[in-house]
């Protein structure tokens, strides 16, 4: 039963931060339709007494926290951020092709948010566990949307990493560094994907 109230909480607290947000109409609906159904499925489904088991169709994980890296790259508490949270979260249960759908329904409501575009990218190359044509198309619509912004190419390189392509990954993120300014609060984070792929090379200096 308290899990089921932490879960009533947590979803009641989500609605209530999307409507602060502004967040009306259809976009407020299917946020609000997603989580419900999310939490439908957990109150049905859960056993929080079960350990954790992995993936095992593959082993092959972004080398930096997706979420964080996401966060840190395209911001919080926008609408990209609430939809790629849905997202997230349904890709965290093993549910990637709902998350898929998620950032589908996404692009159509917002085409030009260079961010959803992102997470488009994000969700299918999670889905599929490596980079795929329609990944690529996202991350290359984020960056005709977003020109100089360092997340589509930083979220390309880390499907590329994970696609068996490591060196075309720490290729593009050098190219990122070295065209980064010194005094970027997300410097840090492609230097840390660098030398997670990398080893022990060393990332470009500011």
């Amino acid at each position: 039963m308290m899990g089921l109230f932490i879960l009533a909480l947590l979803v009641g607290s989500t609605l209530g931060l999307l409507w602060l947000l502004r967040l009306r109409g259809a976009l407020f609906t299917l946020a609000a339709a997603a989580l419900m159904i999310g939490a439908a499925g957990s109150g049905l489904q859960g056993r929080p007494s079960l350990g954790g088991s992995p993936n095992l169709a593959s082993s092959r994980s972004p080398p930096v926290p997706l979420t964080g890296a996401r966060k840190a790259l395209t911001g919080q508490f926008t609408a990209a951020d609430t939809w790629m949270t849905i997202s997230e979260g349904y890709a965290s249960r093993g549910r990637t092709a709902d998350a898929v759908g998620v950032m589908n329904s996404a692009v159509r409501e917002r085409p030009t948010d260079f961010a959803i575009w992102v997470g488009l990218g994000n969700a299918l190359s999670d889905h599929a566990r490596t980079l795929t044509p329609g990944a690529q198309f996202a991350f290359a619509r984020a960056a005709e949307l977003a020109p100089g912004h360092p997340a589509p190419g930083f979220f390309l390189g880390l499907a590329e990493a994970r696609s068996g392509q490591p060196e075309m990954a720490l290729k593009r993120w050098r190219l990122i560094l070295a065209n980064a300014p010194a005094e970027a609060s997300w410097r840090p984070l492609v230097a840390d994907a660098v030398l997670a792929v990398g080893g022990k090379e060393s990332p470009a200096s500011p």
